[in-house]
This record gives structure tokens, sequence and C-alpha cells, in this order.
């Protein structure tokens, strides 16, 4: 006997303004099998980094199995088996055919849609993301039909020129041609939003709430301990490890917040998220794990800074603005920080994969079910190129991707081929999307 009872898979932990859903346990197969649905789902994340890459040190020399990996992927060297890197995908779409936002607004707004975004007198024009046909129907299953997440808003940086630029160089995802999805930048507000009931707070609530502030876990120690009474060892130690990681974001958040605190009225960022690149992406991200891992929603894409950014990194030694470095007219010490910006991304971002790799779901892990997109809507940054984008997908798309590979497509090959089949591995199945010629291939098992 695994468990002393079956589990619905849509279960929750619930307390006084607080829902926390429950990870992939043993205990919910039973119910899983009954309603046709043994095994985890699959679920797919787009992440978008800004202003292209350095392509001498992303590109591989070889085709075929992955081998010792360039410079700026080398943080997935111990995941190169978890990785596939896909060569001469372009966006059509992000060339300046049609009047639009700019390079920058173009690559943005068309990264997701295969469409070229537009301005008029009046509005905004840029296409249903391809991340939203998935959620139209996905969605039903989750209590969030998608998420979107971001790090850096164009309005607090203070870079924005207008409307219409802070529309497509803000946003991934569009609902509509002309409805973009803003990303959620606060990590409390994400927190929020996943552990909470939906319920509004006034600000006098809220004011109280923040004075004594709990542990989202403390409302719902009853319902925590009458659950582990009907768990089985392995189970427990699951959710044991589960809430786990819940309390260490609530701690992250708080360090982010005291921080904050005693910083400079005069600060260029929300209250709450961290000064710091790496701790906000990390925080970020484990929120995004923990939203994977309990179902919360099968579709996320993060911005990862908005495009055009004009970021600096003292961190890693690079007080210049990422953009500006960009334009660096093959000067050799400009390139070498863009490419020390692109790897330190990198590196971020191999943490995450990490994380998902260590999360067992059955059988398999939470990366083995799930295919995260990680690349750009420019490859050289300083001339504006958008084919042969930087493109790699991290896990197995539930276990259907053949991994640990460099594929080399035909030149101008389009980006929303790639979209097309991980619509098909979402259960969502259609012949066309944006400029889209068929299914990519290479990715299959056989």
């Amino acid at each position: 006997m695994i468990t002393r009872k079956a589990i619905a898979r849509r279960s929750f932990l619930r307390g006084a303004g607080a829902a926390v859903a429950l990870p992939f346990l043993d205990a919910m197969v039973p119910a899983m099998a009954l309603a046709g649905a043994a095994k985890p789902p699959v679920r797919m994340a787009m992440v978008y980094v800004p202003n292209g890459i350095d392509m001498r040190n992303w590109n591989l020399n070889y085709e075929g199995k992955l081998a010792e990996l360039p410079r700026i992927l080398k943080p997935l060297e111990p995941f190169k088996e978890d990785i596939t890197v896909l060569g001469n995908l372009t966006h059509n779409a992000g060339r300046a055919l049609l009047d639009g936002a700019g390079d920058h607004g173009r690559c943005c707004a068309s990264y997701l849609t295969g469409i070229q975004p537009r301005k008029t007198m009046v509005d905004i024009k840029a296409g249903v993301s391809f991340d939203q046909v998935v959620a139209s129907q996905v969605g039903r299953n989750t209590r969030f039909p998608s998420l979107e997440v971001g790090m850096e808003d164009a309005r607090q940086a203070g870079d924005c020129d207008s409307g219409y630029s802070c529309a497509y160089t803000n946003n991934l995802a569009w609902r509509t041609d002309a409805q973009p999805l803003p990303p959620i930048l606060n990590p409390r507000i994400l927190f929020e939003r996943l552990f909470g009931t939906g319920a509004a707070l006034t600000p006098e609530a809220r004011a109280r709430q923040n004075r004594y502030r709990r542990s989202i876990l403390d409302f719902v120690t009853a319902d925590t301990k009458k659950l582990e009474g009907d768990l089985g060892p392995t189970d427990r130690r699951k959710l044991d490890e589960y809430l786990s990681s819940i309390r260490e974001i609530e701690h992250q958040i708080e360090r982010a917040e005291k921080d904050n605190a005693q910083i400079s009225p005069g600060m260029d960022k929300p209250y709450g998220v961290p000064a710091d690149f790496a701790e906000h992406f990390r925080l970020m991200t484990n929120m995004m794990t923990v939203a994977f891992q309990a179902d919360q929603t099968r579709v996320i894409t993060f911005l990862v800074t908005r495009e055009g950014t004009s970021r600096a990194y003292p961190e890693i030694g690079i007080p210049d603005g990422h953009h500006p470095l960009t334009h660096h007219r093959n000067q050799e010490p400009l390139m070498e920080k863009v490419a020390q910006i692109n790897t330190y991304h990198v590196r971020q971002f191999a943490g995450w994969v990490e994380k998902l790799k260590s999360i067992k779901e059955g059988e398999s892990t939470l990366l083995d079910n799930t295919m995260i997109v990680y690349g750009a809507g420019l490859s050289d940054g300083n001339r504006h190129l958008h084919e042969d984008l930087p493109t790699l997908i991290a896990g197995r798309g539930g276990n259907s991707f053949k991994t640990g590979r460099h594929i080399v497509y035909r030149r101008e090959t389009p980006m929303c081929n790639l979209f097309l089949t991980m619509m098909d591995r979402m259960g969502v199945h259609t012949e066309h999307f944006g400029d889209s010629t068929g299914p990519i291939q290479g990715l299959d098992l056989a």
C-alpha cells in the first residue's frame, strides 16, 4: 500500500485567506487512472532574454550529439543530456517589412505570435501569441490558464519613449492582437496570486497583514496534519519538501522587502523586488516551479528583463547598460561584456533546470514533463538580425523529445514551426500558426 487513501489531483490545503495546491503525489494515481490521466501533465514555458546574444560564443561548430558546449552555454554542461540546441530558426515577422514599433519592439512582440506588430493612430496591433492558443484549451484544467512573469518594466526603468514601444517591448503574451498580458514583476504579488484565495483586501487589511505577517503555511496547518495522516512515507516526504520550498520562497520575499526598505526612496524598483538580478531570477523561477509542481498552470511566459533594456550588471563587474553594449561596432572590449552578460543569464537558467530536474514525478522528473524554450528575438544585437535565433529547449516535453543534441535546420526555417510542434505536445492540434510551414522535424524520440 502506497497510501491509506486516494487523493484527487486537484486538491488544496485550505485556511483563512489561503489555498495551497498539492504537488503530484503517488496517492493521486488511482483517481487519475480512473479519469484516464495516470501520468503527470506536460507543461511549457517560454523564457525570453533581451538584446540578442553574442553568437560567436553561442553557436556550436558541430551537429548531432552534444559534446563540449560553447562559452555562453557552458553553465548547462551538467544538463546537456536534458537540452536540445536548435539552429537556423527565423522570425521573419521581426524584420522591418512594415511600419511598426522599432526593431526591438518588433522582435519581442512577434516572438510568440509570428505576426509583425504594427501601430495605428489609436491603438496597437500584434497578434495572438501561441501560449494563449494553448492556454485557451489546456487552461480549463488548471487554476490559472497561464502565468505571465517578468523582471523589469520599461516605465519603471525610465527609458520608455511611448505607449506603443512600452506595449511591444514589455510583453510576450497577447490574448488578442490588441490586448497584451502584462507580466507580474513583484514577487509578493505573484506569491499572493498563487497561494491566496483571490479575495481583494482593503488597504487597511493589507497593512494589518503586513504588520502581523505569518507564513501562508500557518493558515493551513490543520489541513496539512489531516492530510499527512492519509499519506504513506514517500508522499509525506514529497509533501514536506514541497511545503519547505514554499516557506523558503516566503523567506526570500521577506529578505528582499527588508533590504529594499533600507534603500533610499529614490530607488527605481518596486517594493519587494530584489535588487540583485540572480536573487530576483531565482525567486521568480522558484514560484514558477511550484506553480508547475502543483498544476496551478501548465503555461508560463517569462520575460527576463524587457527587450531593449539598458540594465547594468554591477554584480558581475559591468556598470554599462546592456543595450548600448550590444551596439559594440565590433569593439572587442564591449563584445566581451555582452558575452559575460549572456553567460550570466544562462547560469541563472541552469539553476532553474537543476531545480526542475531534482523534483520527482512518478518515474520521471518535473523537467522530463516540461519543455522550456530559452532564447531571444534577435541573434546579433549589433546588426539586429532576426535569423538563426539563439534557441534551446530544456526538458523532454512529457518524455517525447530526444534530447542531448544540436539540430541545424535549413536557413530561414520559421520559429513558428517549433511552436506548432509544441502546441501538438500540449494536446492542441492545428495545421498552421503564424508563418509556419509545418511541424518542426527531428525532436521526436523515434
